[in-house]
């Protein structure tokens, strides 16, 4: 069976050049894709790589690649990440790992955001398959969680709790993490608005960010830009 993932990540390779710094996020894909950097020496011995992502580093470490912490840089050539899901305008909702903070940052800092995976995460219009996640600061929770049920009352809104220990989420910047399923999709403008709420530090929805998204299927490897609306 083909492994997609892997395939998405070998096509990723034409957009890196030698000297370059690249960001990664997190994620199957994006092993691949450092797996497949560290083989070419050539190349890997040229780049700086940074991450959002604490596995992620240590992979890179693993394998001998150059690491630079993201507080150190002012711009990337590029970002490479996944997604849980983009649409047609390559929006996306990045909600499983609860990074997103750090990962906007460094996408915000690349003159290329580039989405990698396989198939199945595009999809025409973003919908409530995954929830928007927002990272909240501990005193600011009750404002939020107010600001929530008195705006978005049909929506469900739940706390991350640890697998791992008895209590909350804390992401690396030590804040909560609230999951936000809507019963029914905002227009984006107006969720990515959400924001603007006191206390809410970010949000997992990426609007008008990505360049170009990178998938491959059953149909092959694709590279996708954002479709203009009429």
């Amino acid at each position: 069976m083909t492994d997609y993932k892997m395939e998405a990540a070998k096509a990723a390779l034409q957009f890196i050049k030698p000297g370059q710094t690249i960001g990664v996020g997190a994620g199957s894909t994006i092993a691949n894709l450092i797996e497949l950097l560290a083989a070419d020496s050539g190349l890997a011995s040229s780049l700086t790589l940074a991450t959002s992502s604490f596995k992620t580093a240590g992979l890179i470490k693993e394998k001998g690649l150059n690491l630079k912490a993201a507080e150190h840089l002012t711009k990337l050539n590029s970002y490479f990440d996944g997604c849980d899901q983009f649409d047609a305008q390559l929006n996306a909702l990045k909600s499983g790992g609860g990074i997103h903070t750090s990962e906007k940052i460094l996408a915000s800092l690349a003159d290329e955001f580039i989405l990698l995976g396989d198939a199945g995460k595009s999809v025409q219009s973003l919908d409530t398959t995954y929830p928007l996640v927002l990272e909240v600061l501990p005193n600011a929770l009750q404002l939020v969680q107010q600001w929530l049920a008195k705006n978005i009352p049909t929506a469900k809104t739940t706390m991350r709790l640890s697998t791992q220990k008895d209590g909350a989420v804390i992401t690396e910047n030590g804040n909560y993490l609230l999951d936000v399923y809507f019963a029914e999709l905002w227009p984006l403008e107006k969720m990515d608005a959400i924001k603007m709420v006191p206390g809410v530090v970010e949000h997992s929805l990426f609007l008008g960010i990505a360049k170009k998204a990178i998938i491959a299927g059953e149909g092959g490897v694709k590279v996708l830009y954002p479709v203009v609306k009429s």
